[in-house]
């Protein structure tokens, strides 16, 4: 009997779950409902993982992992690249990955799903959004989360494994919505005016007081922790 050469759900699940302890059959099978992976299948229905199948697949979940990457930019990412003929394209790291990924458009993801896409409990999303870190959407009957909340849920599901908890985080929504008042203060009279060049340098003024925020909090939290990192 010829030797198979291709792996089934399970056996990818195996081989792929040092590198990626919170994969799960769920989330594989969320993927390739997603269009993501496209695994063929056997007579009887199963699916068949070949090499090229499997490579694919890790190079989406770091996306996920390393970049935080939306499963719409990664779908793109990928089509992209499968139109240019190149094979590492999905793995292409973005120029600077400390940037937070766009939100994806449209996006619209039950509990389960947002679970299953993000790695993160359903218990530990609902706590996340009992401290409004995350906000579901849409009627209590069919309620959803957005590209915003999945982009939050990523990062946040990096806290959670240090067992920083839910209630922690909120202090960070806390400062960004007073920091947001601040910046709001700052470009509110360029809004209020009908020039676009005006409204184009409020958006300006808010990239840049962002960035410089950013900076600003690094270089703060690196004097407070100087005396851990220099021990």
């Amino acid at each position: 009997m010829a030797a198979r050469n291709y792996q089934s759900i399970g056996e990818v699940l195996v081989s792929l779950k040092t590198e990626f302890p919170d994969i799960t059959i769920s989330k594989i099978r969320f993927l390739e409902a997603e269009g993501l992976i496209a695994p063929e299948r056997t007579t009887s229905g199963y699916r068949k993982f070949f090499e090229t199948d499997v490579e694919k697949l890790r190079s989406i979940l770091k996306m996920q992992r390393d970049e935080y990457l939306p499963l719409k930019v990664i779908k793109d990412r990928i089509l992209k690249a499968e139109a240019e003929g190149t094979s590492d394209g999905p793995g292409e790291p973005v120029e600077d990955s400390d940037e937070l990924a766009d939100a994806p458009t449209g996006l619209q993801m039950s509990i389960e799903e947002m679970s299953s896409a993000t790695g993160v409990e359903k218990e530990q999303i609902l706590e996340l959004e009992s401290f409004a870190i995350i906000c579901s959407h849409g009627p209590e009957a069919a309620k959803y989360y957005d590209g915003d909340d999945y982009v939050v849920l990523s990062v946040a599901k990096e806290f959670l494994k240090y067992g920083i908890q839910p209630r922690h985080l909120r202090m960070y929504k806390n400062f960004e919505e007073r920091e947001a008042s601040l910046f709001e203060s700052v470009v509110l009279p360029m809004m209020r005016q009908k020039n676009p060049d005006a409204r184009k340098a409020a958006t300006d003024s808010l990239h840049d007081l962002a960035r410089l925020s950013k900076k600003f909090k690094q270089a703060l939290l690196r004097i407070y922790l100087h005396e851990y990192l220099s021990g």
